[in-house]
């Protein structure tokens, strides 16, 4: 196996076409297969299917390719710092569920390290998503939550891509709704209390079970429900809908404004939000001072 073939199997998997990966690399298409056709052997792994319609990664190949990545990433940054002279920027990654207090507890770090030394990357995204992308190493944490429901089916998964959670707070149910929503100036809402007004959802694609969603209660059968991909659209229909979405209660009017409220969900359910990282791994001096900051967060939960 050599660095060489590395990246040209990453090449491939970002270009999903040979041909095109050939023309990036600058080698003919048939050197480039046969690269790939040795790389396979060797490793007894089948990277790619190849069809008609192009090529798409394996499972398998997925998994061989967080490899790759990092062994490339890390030798061009040898290579930079001690044979080209260059100065490199150090790089840190987190993926995440929509949650508000997350992304401000990224901000808060990079406003203490600085964007001159450092190279950022930030991605709300589905729960799945954040599983592979920490077993890729596309990202170094994944922020999510665990709850009675879905932690076996969770933990199962995190056991197979060799990961760990770590728990950082415990919060109680909060129906999250603009201020004008007519239930607003409750104490306590109930499910019953709801039924008039759509639940609002993150849509979770393939992995689209209840297990995988970001909502506690998913199972429970909403009598209007609408699905959406990104936060500031659930901001929107909430104003435009009356619509509502359950969540942990930690609000941080800093980047949402203060057009919203939480009020308590009339329920024992209780989400244990915490991070993911690879096994065995030591977490980097940027991670560790993200979680310092996402830690803050344990005292501002509604109770």
């Amino acid at each position: 196996m050599t660095l060489a073939q590395l990246r040209y199997a990453i090449t491939v998997a970002n270009s999903n076409s040979m041909n095109e990966a050939a023309r990036n690399l600058f080698i003919s298409q048939p050197s480039l297969s046969s690269a790939i056709r040795e790389l396979e052997e060797e490793i007894g792994i089948e990277l790619f299917r190849r069809t008609n319609r192009g090529i798409s990664v394996t499972p398998e190949g997925e998994e061989f390719l967080g490899y790759a990545r990092q062994v490339v990433e890390q030798y061009e940054l040898i290579e930079s710092k001690y044979v080209s002279k260059e100065h490199t920027k150090k790089k840190f990654s987190v993926s995440m569920q929509h949650y508000t207090f997350a992304v401000n507890a990224f901000v808060e770090m990079v406003k203490q390290f600085g964007m001159d030394e450092y190279e950022f990357a930030v991605h709300e995204t589905r729960t799945y998503d954040i599983i592979t992308d920490v077993k890729d190493f596309k990202s170094e944490i994944g922020i999510l939550y665990l709850n009675d429901f879905n932690h076996k089916v969770l933990e199962k998964l995190f056991h197979e891509f060799n990961l760990e959670f770590h728990p950082i707070l415990e919060c109680s149910i909060y129906v999250y709704m603009w201020k004008g929503h007519p239930l607003a100036d409750r104490d306590l809402i109930t499910l019953e209390d709801l039924r008039e007004y759509p639940c609002l959802s993150f849509e979770q694609g393939t992995y689209n079970s209840f297990y995988f969603a970001e909502e506690v209660l998913s199972t429970y059968e909403y009598k209007r429900l609408i699905k959406a991909n990104d936060r500031a659209t659930l901001l929107n229909l909430m104003v435009g809908l009356n619509g509502y979405t359950l969540c942990s209660g930690i609000i941080c009017e800093e980047l949402n404004g203060s057009d919203y409220c939480a009020v308590k969900l009339d329920s024992d359910e209780v989400m244990t939000i915490g991070y993911l990282a690879r096994k065995g791994t030591t977490i980097s001096k940027l991670g560790q001072k993200y979680l310092e900051e996402i830690a803050k967060y344990k005292d501002k939960a509604l109770r």
